[in-house]
């Protein structure tokens, strides 16, 4: 007999809970509707444990979070309702079961408490990405303790063996178990949601949707990843960890309702395992080869010689030296170049040149390449073994001219600013940089410019080059 008895993904929206939503909530009644037909099926399984992942409480970039006091407790007052209330007992005995076999498979998690959030100025308790989908189950069902986890950006598989392991452990325990992943989909399916509107969030919310119903987990993987992050989503990492707590079975999702009247997606869906036996981890892994490989080949000189300086600066401790086999394109022209790392789609360096430094684009590329990797200030340097999760672009600055601030679009030119001495530079077409304004006052408080002082704008072109 299987220990985890149920798989669910659920919604988070405040305002379908009535005190909150004031008669809003009629607007999403397929979604609430849903979410009673889970909290009731749940309250027949009688669980002794829920597992719940969440993405609003507090989340650490480099390991995920395990809440571990003897208690969690929370309410909604944020949302100016703050007679729903929880108080809900954590079970402890799972959290340290968890947090070892994590440690034992080098997949980061930190056990949190109130001490050690303390330190980052964060508050331990109940988050609204938990308590909307509790207050459906605990209509019909109250008898239970609580793992609640928030995820962190420490790569797609690392995620999956994270729900594998939740799997393990509710084994080795013999505990009856459920798994909720919570999160919202797209935030951009309307002018007048939360975000501004994308084309790409309807197409997220569909082909994600369909993948689940299919038991495709390699198609909701491999998502691309522009669509992704222009979805403005936050319920795909908790998928993850749902899907792999259903590792080494096919999957089948039952979609219960879908609806976005606010301009976010919200899905509803409960996930069965089916007889037949498969790893999709092992598919995982060899998909995430391939694409390594396909980086390694790719055939975009641009790209392609930031890739392999720095595999060539890991192996031997210095970079490329022979210049002989590069393009003639590399090699005739001079440009400031910047080279970016992403690593699961964050930051993880980036250091680049105003003007050309070099003799020729190639010599630019290779010396920021290593630059961007071993020298930005904000970061650690980067080690070699993370060089598989590092999806790197090459951005050429073509010359920059003088111009006016109603002469700029973010999405096409890079401005660049002075002021005496002073100079800040920012790239066109960055994520979260949607007007003028803002991109004018990120590149001023880069140059430690005053917003409102009297400064000079020029702008420049990009020709950006990335690996696919």
């Amino acid at each position: 007999m299987e220990n985890v008895m149920g798989y669910y993904l659920m919604p988070h929206p405040p305002i379908i809970i009535p005190d909150v939503g004031k008669g809003e909530e009629k607007k999403i009644e397929k979604t609430s509707l849903a979410c009673n037909s889970i909290g009731k099926e749940i309250g027949d399984i009688k669980p002794e444990t829920i597992i719940l992942i969440t993405p609003h409480a507090t989340m650490f970039s480099d390991a995920i979070a395990i809440s571990d006091e003897e208690r969690i407790s929370g309410d909604l007052s944020q949302f100016r309702c703050s007679n729903i209330k929880m108080d809900i007992q954590i079970d402890k005995e799972f959290n340290i079961k968890l947090g070892t076999a994590c440690h034992l498979e080098g997949i980061q998690s930190v056990l949190v408490d109130s001490k050690l959030l303390k330190k980052y100025n964060c508050t331990y308790g109940l988050d609204h990405g938990a308590i909307v989908p509790l207050y459906f189950v605990n209509k019909y069902y109250k008898d239970y303790k609580l793992v609640h986890i928030t995820y962190s950006a420490i790569g797609d598989i690392n995620l999956y063996k994270f729900g594998m392991e939740i799997k393990k452990v509710a084994e080795s325990l013999n505990r009856k178990t459920v798994v909720i992943a919570s999160g919202d989909l797209s935030h951009k399916l309307k002018e007048e949601g939360p975000y501004s509107y994308s084309p790409y969030g309807e197409k997220f919310d569909n082909e994600l949707l369909e993948s689940l119903q299919k038991g495709d987990i390699l198609k909701a993987f491999s998502m691309d990843k522009v669509m992704i992050e222009e979805a403005g989503q936050c319920g795909l990492s908790s998928i993850y960890i749902l899907l792999g707590a259903m590792e080494g079975k096919q999957i089948k999702g039952e979609l219960l309702s879908y609806e976005g009247p606010f301009g976010v997606g919200y899905g509803v869906m409960k996930l069965r395992r089916e007889e037949n036996n498969v790893s999709n981890l092992d598919l995982l892994i060899k998909n995430k080869e391939e694409k390594f490989k396909d980086k390694l080949n790719n055939n975009n000189p641009y790209v392609k010689l930031a890739r392999e300086n720095l595999d060539h600066y890991f192996t031997y401790g210095r970079s490329i030296n022979d210049i002989s086999s590069l393009s003639s394109e590399l090699l005739n022209q001079k440009h400031g170049v910047f080279v970016s790392l992403k690593k699961f789609g964050h930051l993880r360096g980036c250091i680049g040149t105003i003007m050309p430094t070099t003799n020729f684009v190639g010599e630019e590329i290779i010396r920021n390449s290593i630059e961007a990797a071993m020298h930005d200030p904000r970061f650690p340097s980067v080690k070699k073994e993370e060089l598989d999760d590092i999806d790197i672009s090459v951005d050429v600055l073509m010359d920059s001219v003088p111009c006016e601030k109603d002469e700029l679009d973010p999405k096409k030119y890079g401005v660049i600013v002075s002021c005496g001495m002073r100079r800040g530079l920012l790239l066109p077409d960055l994520e979260g940089v949607d007007t003028i304004e803002d991109q004018l006052r990120i590149a001023c408080d880069k140059a430690d410019i005053d917003f409102d002082e009297e400064y000079k704008i020029e702008k420049f072109e990009v020709i950006r080059y990335k690996e696919e």
